[in-house]
């Protein structure tokens, strides 16, 4: 059957989710590599193989931007003959790329990152302000194997300390349950209300059990009710100093409190992103040296002293110095929050010599 819509939605979830949202800006630091090693090119071909293949899917629902992304993309490689997409050969499946587990542990490191990241918005907790910890229950070693795996990924992009794994909930976080009256309804017609107290009445070791095995019996008059996943909603409690999400079986606990150490760590990366901005106002490269002051500050001080080697490496900084005062007209403000502002001059290095910037 003709489905332009499903297949528009299909492509729109890959380049959304899969593409730009999750492998570019997991490829950030490989993109940005000053040298071509074989890890950036790599990355880069397989930027160019996703843009290539969507280009081709998309070309008979949206031809006139399909042709001119293939267009774009073959005149730097040279790879097509064709002088349009519409004139060369539609991509086959080739199965011996894909590999089902590695799919399964990505899928499980965004669900991971989007219900983190959802607990960030909810405290109004930026992805720059580090934080120390999440907590996950697993119900088999084979799930934590999974999470263990996608963890470094994880961490870095919601900008987390630790992963801590959790066989035991109680006394950690409290769940509850409730029926899905609307899946429910047409299997216990009448019995609704009865069932529904039981699946109240439920402990934190039968919503434990019922998590692990997918299902969970209960009394139904004279017979036995067998509950499955869709037939009730499980939801986690916040704890003090936490904050708690659920997809489906996955629970995510995140530490919320923030120590000075972490708060320091945080105005540090905000400084970063505050000099990655002024940066590119001056039209630097991504690649060039600078060297830079930065006007001291009572809020900042500390923090630009403990973690200096870290703002260096990511503004690539050859120097870094904590002044009393900038002198200089062509200093720039930069304003790390909305209480905290300071002077700052950078000046790009060229030939191993240091150029006045502009």
């Amino acid at each position: 059957a003709y489905e332009p819509t499903q297949a528009a939605r299909a492509i729109q979830e890959f380049v959304n989710d899969d593409l730009s949202n999750w492998y570019v800006r997991l490829c950030r630091r490989r993109f940005w590599k000053g040298d071509y090693t074989e890890d950036k090119i790599s990355a880069y071909q397989t930027l160019y193989t996703c843009l290539n293949t969507v280009a081709h899917l998309m070309s008979p629902i949206a031809p006139f931007y399909a042709d001119k992304l293939f267009s774009d993309l073959n005149n730097v490689s040279g790879k097509n003959n064709a002088d349009s997409i519409h004139l060369s050969n539609f991509p086959n499946i080739d199965e011996t790329v894909i590999n089902k587990e590695l799919e399964e542990r990505m899928h499980i490191a965004q669900e991971v990152s989007s219900l983190v990241l959802s607990l960030r918005r909810k405290e109004s907790i930026k992805v720059r302000q580090p934080l120390n910890k999440i907590l996950v229950p697993v119900l088999d070693n084979a799930f934590q194997k999974k999470v263990e795996a996608v963890k470094d990924i994880i961490l870095t992009e919601v900008n987390v300390k630790n992963i801590e794994f959790i066989t035991d909930t109680s006394g950690i976080m409290t769940k509850k349950i409730k029926p899905n009256f609307k899946v429910l309804g047409p299997k216990v017609g009448g019995a609704m209300k009865q069932v529904a107290a039981q699946i109240n009445a439920m402990t934190q070791e039968d919503i434990q059990l019922f998590e692990k095995e997918g299902s969970f019996s209960i009394k139904n008059g004279e017979n036995v009710l067998e509950l499955g996943p869709s037939d009730a909603e499980i939801v986690s409690e916040d704890i003090q100093g936490w904050q708690v999400a659920n997809s489906g079986k996955l629970t995510v606990a995140l530490d919320v409190t923030i120590d000075e150490e972490l708060k320091q760590e945080g105005l540090a990366r905000e400084i970063v992103n505050r000099i990655q901005n002024l940066r590119k106002d001056k039209g630097f490269e991504v690649t060039d040296k600078i060297n830079i002051q930065i006007q001291k500050h009572d809020s900042l001080n500390k923090s630009i002293s403990n973690n200096k080697d870290y703002i260096c490496n990511e503004i690539l900084a050859n120097t870094l110095e904590l002044v009393d005062i900038v002198e200089n007209e062509k200093a720039s403000l930069i304003e790390v929050d909305e209480n905290i502002n300071t002077l700052t001059l950078i000046n790009k290095i060229e030939n191993g010599k240091e150029e006045s910037s502009n």
